[in-house]
């Protein structure tokens, strides 16, 4: 290794006790606290290290000050908006922060880090409940899947007969023996198993209009949702665009009991829609309206699996980014049990949700409640 790189190295180097704070971007005020764990970390030049000086303060303190709505709203205050949000190092240094003595910072540290691993074991458990969706939902279907094989040379590499090729496709992903083995185990399902277009009534791609026109507007417009906008299991609004009115009649739009999945990227990821009104839908999303004969909530719950995911992702075009045309989406399975057992098994997935979603908001509310008890010392 040459000097410089040396030089280089040991200038990005951290060391325990380190504070990263983020200078520029959406993540401007960012923070972190390093810890010696076993190997050599380097940071990158958008974060400004500060060295703590832990004689006269407890490192971990000026951490948990950078999460609370004090800090917060100093960031707000002080960080240029013009271009890219930002902070520099001399505005970093001029933070005033307030130190009490190392018992009271001690007590404030042992508020915020036991919230941590309440958070953790919260999170933990609701993650379970997430996981044991697939399988709920593949027993109550009488599927077995096959189980992948490892990720080896050999495995990677198999022979078949052009006959066999379907359709046109001959790429090796799509033609793998695995899926083959999936195609076998679903046949076996307790339930019939048949392709999305046989329960299918209608399907729509949105559309966005040309930026040339500078549709958008900051509010007071169509709801217009993007495939970020497209959660699993869910539809999230809170951070969304609005297209000016005058553009409405030229935009798609989907409406409540609909489902709506994502084509474009996250491919395959899908949600109910629940509002109330009509929301328009960019080129990167897809509507389905089903058949009565299809619960939608079960539907979502199927379209969500990770079987399912990988067979949207097979199903794609061959391109830069993942694409899945309508044509191909209409092709891919989906079980039909009786409608009374798909209802059965969606408020049973629902409840697992529910569950899972409590558990999230038991941590917002300890997170609550720690920041409450942290500023209230902070402040007497």
């Amino acid at each position: 290794m040459g000097k410089t790189a040396a030089v280089i190295q040991e200038k990005y180097f951290l060391k325990d006790n380190d504070l990263l704070l983020a200078r520029s971007g959406n993540t401007v005020g960012k923070s972190y606290l390093h810890k010696v764990v076993g190997y050599d970390c380097f940071f990158a030049g958008y974060m400004i290290r500060f060295k703590i000086n832990a004689s006269k303060v407890i490192p971990q303190y000026i951490f948990v000050y950078t999460q609370t709505d004090f800090y917060r709203k100093w960031i707000k205050a002080v960080q240029r908006t013009t271009g890219q949000p930002n902070i520099n190092a001399e505005e970093y240094r001029s933070l005033e922060i307030p130190l009490p003595d190392k018992i009271v910072q001690e007590k404030i540290v042992n508020i915020y880090f036991g919230f941590l691993s309440q958070k953790k074991q919260n999170e933990t458990e609701a993650e379970k409940l997430l996981a044991s969706i697939d399988d709920y939902l593949l027993k109550k279907l009488g599927i077995t899947l096959p189980t992948p094989p490892e990720n080896t040379l050999n495995n990677r590499m198999f022979t078949t007969k052009v006959s066999e090729l379907s359709g046109n496709r001959f790429d090796p992903h799509f033609n793998k023996i695995y899926f083959k083995d999936v195609f076998k185990s679903l046949s076996k399902s307790k339930f019939n198993i048949t392709r999305i277009k046989d329960v299918l009534e209608n399907i729509k791609t949105g559309t966005t209009p040309h930026q040339r026109f500078e549709p958008f507007v900051e509010s007071a417009g169509v709801v217009f949702l993007r495939n970020t906008n497209l959660k699993k299991y869910q539809i999230d609004l809170s951070d969304t665009k609005f297209v000016n009115n005058e553009f409405a009649k030229e935009l798609i739009y989907s409406v409540k009991g609909e489902i709506i999945m994502c084509i474009a990227g996250t491919v395959g990821l899908s949600a109910v829609n629940h509002i109330e009104y009509p929301i328009s839908i960019n080129q990167n999303v897809s509507a389905l309206k089903l058949l009565d004969k299809i619960n939608v909530d079960f539907a979502a719950y199927w379209f969500n699996t990770n079987i399912f995911l990988e067979l949207t992702k097979r199903a794609c075009s061959v391109a830069t980014i993942l694409y899945l045309n309508n044509d191909n989406l209409k092709l891919l399975p989906i079980p039909v049990p009786p409608l009374a057992k798909q209802k059965e098994i969606a408020n049973h997935i629902t409840t697992i949700r529910q569950q899972a979603q409590q558990l999230k908001d038991k941590t917002k509310e300890a997170f609550k409640k720690a920041s409450e008890e942290i500023e209230k010392i902070l402040l007497t």
